[in-house]
Formats: C-alpha cells, sequence, structure tokens
C-alpha cells in the first residue's frame, strides 16, 4: 500500500496543497509551527477518523472556515494474483459533521471510510499507548483486529449496541427480567469478542518483543498480556453481568466487560510501566506499533504506511539510526517529519522524495 497523491483544503495553516509521496521514506521537513505535523494529522483523520491530537474541530479545520477536505489516492494489492489497483477516498469534516467518498461512491459510516487506508502512526503522544489510560490501549488492538479480521467490526458494533441498552435500563432502574437479556447478548458478542483480542494481543507480543530487541535491547520487553475485564479464568462472563448487577444498578453503568479491557506489558528487569521513563515508554510504544505493522503485513499481503511525526525530538540519534534501517529494509511507505535531516538519512539512508513546507505551501525539494 502506498499512497500517490495527497491534497488538504482549510487543513490549519494551509489554504490548498497536494503532494505527491513516492514509495519508500518521504521526509517532510520545515520549521517548528509551519505545518509539517498537520499533513501526518490529515493521513491519520483518513485512517482513524480523527486527529492524534485532539478532535476536528479542535484547530484542524482552518481558523475562520467551516470544514476541511482531505483526498487521498493510494494504490494497493488485490486479489489473488496480487494485482495492484488505485482507490481514492475524500473526507470533508466541519468538527461535527462529516460526508464522506470512497472509490467514487458515498460512505455512511466513517467506520467503513477508515477501513480502506491503513496508517500507523507514531506521534509525540504515542508513549500514552505504554503509560496512559487503557482507552488507548483498546483502540489500539481493536484497531488492528478491525483491519486483518473481517469480522470483528460486526461483532464490536453488537457489544456496544448492548452496552448502550444495557447501560439506559441501569439508569432507568429497570427490572431483572429486562436486564437478562442484554446480559445474553453482551455475553454472546463479549466473549468471542475477548478471545479475539487475546489470540491477537499473543500474535503481536512475538513480533512487539522481536522488534524491541532489535530496536532497543536494553528495555528487555517480554510480554504482552490482556486483561479481558472480568475474572475470565473463573467465570463466563454472563456470570460476572450478574453478580455484579446489584452494584451496576447503584452506579448507573456496566461495570465489567470488555469494554473495561487493558493489557500491559512486561519487562525482564523493569518492574512495571509505571517505572519506565518517557523514553523507555516511546521505545516500547514503537516497537508494539511496528510490531502491529508487521501483523498487518503477514496478514494483508502488503504494509500499511508509516508515519513518524517529529522523529528527530522523540528518539536519541542512535535509536533513530535503528528505526530507520529497521523501516527501510520493509517494502513500507514511510512519512518522516522533522526540522532538518535526520542524521541517517543524511549520512547512509535517502529519502526517495523531500519536501518542505513554508509559509503554507509544501514543495518538493527531490
Amino acid at each position: 500500500m502506498h499512497i500517490v497523491r495527497v491534497a488538504l483544503n482549510r487543513v490549519r495553516r494551509f489554504d490548498s496543497v497536494e503532494l505527491a509521496p513516492r514509495p519508500g521514506i518521504n521526509l517532510i521537513t520545515g520549521a517548528n509551527g509551519a505545518g509539517k505535523t498537520s499533513v501526518l494529522e490529515a493521513l491519520h483523520l483518513m485512517a482513524y477518523g480523527r486527529s492524534f491530537r485532539g478532535r476536528v474541530r479542535d484547530g484542524l479545520v482552518q481558523k475562520g472556515a467551516e470544514n476541511l477536505d482531505v483526498f487521498v489516492e493510494w494504490q494497493e494489492r488485490t486479489g489473488a494474483e496480487q494485482g495492484v489497483s488505485t482507490r481514492r477516498a475524500g473526507l470533508r469534516h466541519s468538527g461535527q459533521a462529516w460526508k464522506g467518498r470512497l472509490d467514487g461512491e458515498d460512505v455512511l459510516q466513517l467506520g467503513n471510510l477508515c477501513a480502506a487506508l491503513a496508517v500507523v502512526t507514531f506521534e509525540p503522544g504515542s508513549h500514552a499507548l505504554v503509560s496512559g489510560g487503557s482507552e488507548p490501549r483498546r483502540r489500539f488492538i481493536d484497531w488492528g483486529l478491525f483491519h486483518v479480521e473481517p469480522d470483528f467490526l460486526p461483532l464490536w458494533r453488537r457489544y456496544t449496541r448492548a452496552l448502550k441498552q444495557r447501560n439506559a435500563l441501569l439508569k432507568m432502574g429497570a427490572p431483572g427480567k429486562q436486564l437478562d437479556a442484554w446480559d445474553w447478548e453482551l455475553a454472546e458478542a463479549g466473549t468471542p469478542l475477548t478471545s479475539r483480542r487475546q489470540h491477537y494481543l499473543e500474535r503481536l507480543q512475538d513480533r512487539a518483543v522481536a522488534i524491541a530487541a532489535d530496536l532497543a535491547p536494553g528495555l528487555q520487553l517480554n510480554s504482552l498480556e490482556l486483561q479481558p475485564g472480568w475474572r475470565r479464568h473463573e467465570m463466563p462472563l454472563s456470570d460476572a453481568l450478574l453478580l455484579a448487577r446489584e452494584r451496576d444498578r447503584s452506579a448507573g453503568y456496566t461495570s465489567v466487560g470488555p469494554h473495561r479491557a487493558d493489557w500491559s506489558v512486561g519487562f525482564t528487569q523493569i518492574p512495571g510501566r509505571d517505572a519506565l521513563s518517557r523514553g523507555q515508554a516511546k521505545l516500547t510504544a514503537l516497537a508494539c506499533l511496528l510490531g502491529q505493522a508487521d501483523d498487518y503485513a503477514t496478514q494483508r499481503g502488503e504494509w500499511p504506511v508509516i508515519a513518524l511525526d517529529d522523529l528527530g525530538s522523540e528518539l536519541d540519534r542512535n535509536h533513530q539510526q535503528r528505526v530507520l534501517e529497521y523501516l527501510a529494509g520493509t517494502p513500507a511507505q514511510i512519512f518522516i517529519t522533522a526540522t532538518e535531516t535526520p542524521a541517517a538519512l543524511a549520512a547512509d539512508l535517502h529519502p526517495a522524495a523531500v519536501f518542505h513546507v513554508e509559509h503554507g505551501a509544501i514543495n518538493a525539494v527531490n
């Protein structure tokens, strides 16, 4: 999978810009605040339905504009013959409402648009994948499953709908008979959903541990472990929901289940994620993200797009070198933003394309 054209309209500082990236490494340079990150934000928006820097309405739409437009054209492998097809996606977003098109047709659900283009992003906030709350870790697992297991999204939606219904009934103080039906529905969707998460994390563990050993051997990452959201090894989800029912009635929400799931990282020497330095958390998160990209490539037969924001300030030179050498050995298309050319690209590796951002414009340097 590689992007051949990106067009942005009314995205932060950009009135209207286009760039034509190439396969391999695409370096985007410019001064702080010039708008380099906005390009990666736009790609992230197309792949996740949101910016990694916050909500769309919180500054991604250009000041004074009613909405933004993002258009992406890319090529991907298709079919058993591994032929190549060209795909196109467009998104107009006001921060509240959105309209999307995919391959010339209107898209009714944002998830269907996001399923088309796969982008794995490492950015200044990525350390929260390891050191932050549980929500980004659940999203991380579900994003991976969403892309490699076609039946996961309907299962996730079924569970989410049942959870909303049960929570509404709990707030109303509904009788047990009404809750019984939704407990059953939650268990029917939540049990296989959790099994998929467990199998995915086990697969991801092998990849992340190997990548961490290559990029940052001092970390000694050795495990990724799922906490399913209830005492899964002691009882089925249906029983856990029944036991928690009175407590849930008092609280007004469902306190057990896959929506409360989390996962943790384990190390040979470091006692846990709370003992990690910020730099160690970043490297651990990067190993997990690259492990996810590698799993996507194995399952789908091609690499997702890799986006690395502000690489120079996130990693020291030694780790920059290791990361870039690792990525250069893959067929992935890579986007890197930096205030100046990273040392590894200046010395040993050569980007396929270089773009410079200045005064609201993006210009190709080579």
